[in-house]
């Protein structure tokens, strides 16, 4: 595994992040696994040379914590040795403060997901989406504080706009608040409005971007049809697929077919091949409900898309809506 860094920080951590999400509370979602068959993923996952762990407070209403927390505690000799990610925003409880990026919230929050974690800190913090009711000077004062305090190692946002982005930076910068390292965006070969001003942004501002749903949500690996058939218990039972993607965006599922067969790998490969080629991407976050996923996602790393296979991969894209969803 040859390690990277995230954006321009000193952080290294591996190409391929590895997404807690799916390890949870198995009455909330089918596809949901325990940790007793999440465990031989991660242990793959742990020997392939993946170090980086990303998961949120919300996640199976911070179950996933606790799993993500109890497993790296055993597969890893130190706490060093692995860097893990999650986030807060969403809400975990049903008072009024138990959601957002107040002061309040952000300080509760963190303390309640160091407990879950078992951990004295988290080394990527990241905001799950931005508080339109909390001024951005009380946001940025509570996440520098953790920082200060050795909560938190590096600070990272997740799904915005590129203005609010810029805005975000540009306020902790003259404030002597601690800025981002990175951005989770939703971006991949079917959604590629990043390209447009948030790619750019990041590459300006030395920030990494850490995709989430790289595969859209398993259309890019071959799991969704275009006749409408499903070949995963997620896929029969996602109505948010459902509304982020057409008949068109199949276009660009044939060529990665296509491309893929002529290599003789499977999809996800060449679909997080392109990914990892892009301006600003330092790691996709790939989620693993069989060995075999996290397998083909650490095989991507090495495998090297030519010109001439990168342009048929991005010939079929129609522009997308931005949606309210994703920002």
């Amino acid at each position: 595994m040859e390690y990277t860094r995230l954006g321009s920080s000193g952080l290294r951590v591996s190409p391929v992040c590895l997404g807690m999400m799916s390890y949870g509370d198995k009455s909330r979602r089918a596809w949901f696994l325990s940790e007793e068959e999440a465990e031989p993923i991660v242990r793959r996952a742990v020997e392939l040379g993946v170090n980086f762990f990303d998961t949120a407070d919300m996640y199976s209403n911070g179950v996933t914590e606790e799993i993500t927390g109890r497993l790296l505690s055993r597969l890893f000799a130190r706490r060093d040795d692995y860097v893990l990610a999650t986030k807060v925003y969403f809400p975990t409880g049903d008072g009024p403060n138990d959601r957002g990026l107040s002061r309040k919230h952000v300080m509760s929050a963190i303390d309640a997901s160091l407990r879950r974690l078992g951990t004295d800190f988290v080394d990527l913090y990241q905001t799950h989406r931005w508080d339109d009711e909390t001024p951005i000077e009380e946001t940025l004062a509570a996440l520098d504080d953790l920082v200060r305090a050795g909560k938190v190692r590096y600070l990272g946002v997740s799904t915005m706009p590129a203005w609010r982005l810029s805005k975000v930076q540009y306020t902790a910068r003259i404030g002597g608040f601690t800025r981002f390292v990175s951005m989770q965006n939703y971006y991949n070969l079917l959604y590629r409005e990043e390209e447009r001003e948030m790619a750019p942004l990041c590459v300006d501002q030395g920030m990494g971007m850490i995709p989430w749903s790289p595969l859209a949500r398993g259309m890019l690996a071959g799991t969704r049809h275009r006749d409408g058939r499903r070949e995963t218990t997620r896929g029969g039972n996602d109505a948010l697929a459902d509304d982020l993607y057409s008949d068109q965006d199949f276009d660009v599922v044939d060529a990665v077919r296509a491309v893929a067969a002529e290599r003789g790998v499977p999809p996800a490969q060449v679909s997080l091949a392109w990914l990892l080629s892009r301006p600003a991407v330092t790691a996709p976050i790939v989620g693993a409900t069989r060995i075999g996923h996290i397998e083909d996602a650490v095989a991507a790393t090495t495998v090297r898309l030519s010109a001439e296979e990168t342009a048929r991969l991005e010939a079929p894209y129609r522009p997308h809506e931005v949606l309210p969803k994703r920002q």
